[in-house]
């Protein structure tokens, strides 16, 4: 179905209260639930479930077979890997009700989350990391840093571009493909402007 604003494939389905920024595109048999808010230019793929009130920022790529659940937010250029899991309940059981008990996850600015990880709720993801495929997530990611693993364990850092930063004695670093400079100070990365 074409909207004036935005795509949406026949068999997906959109409920009421949904927004959908202007350049998205939704792909086969997703589902977009009441009152979640989707940015502009986001392509969201086939079987994709966007739970009430989750924020989806600018340009996030959501790959096939992800269901974001309702406490998740993901800021602008994010990317979600092939049936990649969230969780939004710290100890589900069936016969209890906690649906006043979400705990919110954050997914920061330009991060990238691989195939099959699983994010356990509450914690953030930093700006620019890296989750690798099958990772299973269970504290907080540091902006820039490469995790995997099950539990995650931090094995590195990345530019903004993706790529494994190597530091100088000095701390500094450049990515192999965009130039861009990064210091290390602290246990934390940052891009020198």
């Amino acid at each position: 179905m074409k909207n004036e604003t935005y795509f949406v494939h026949e068999t997906a389905v959109i409920d009421a209260g949904a927004t959908i920024g202007k350049g998205t595109k939704i792909w086969h048999f997703s589902h977009i639930m009441p009152n979640c808010q989707i940015g502009e230019r986001c392509n969201i793929g086939q079987n994709v479930v966007v739970s009430p009130s989750v924020v989806l920022g600018a340009n996030v790529k959501i790959q096939n077979n992800v269901s974001i659940y309702s406490g998740v937010v993901c800021e602008d250029d994010v990317f979600l890997g092939p049936s990649m899991v969230f969780t939004n309940i710290t100890n589900p059981r069936s016969a209890v009700v906690r649906r006043d008990a979400y705990v919110e996850t954050l997914v920061k600015k330009g991060a990238s989350i691989g195939a099959n990880a699983t994010i356990i709720c509450g914690n953030t993801i930093g700006e620019y990391a890296m989750v690798g495929a099958g990772a299973v997530v269970t504290k907080s990611v540091s902006a820039y840093a490469l995790v995997v693993g099950n539990p995650s364990k931090q094995i590195g850092w990345v530019s903004e571009y993706g790529h494994r930063l190597e530091f100088n004695e000095k701390g500094f670093a450049t990515c192999v493909e965009s130039q861009q400079k990064y210091q290390l100070s602290n246990h934390k990365v940052h891009r020198v402007l």
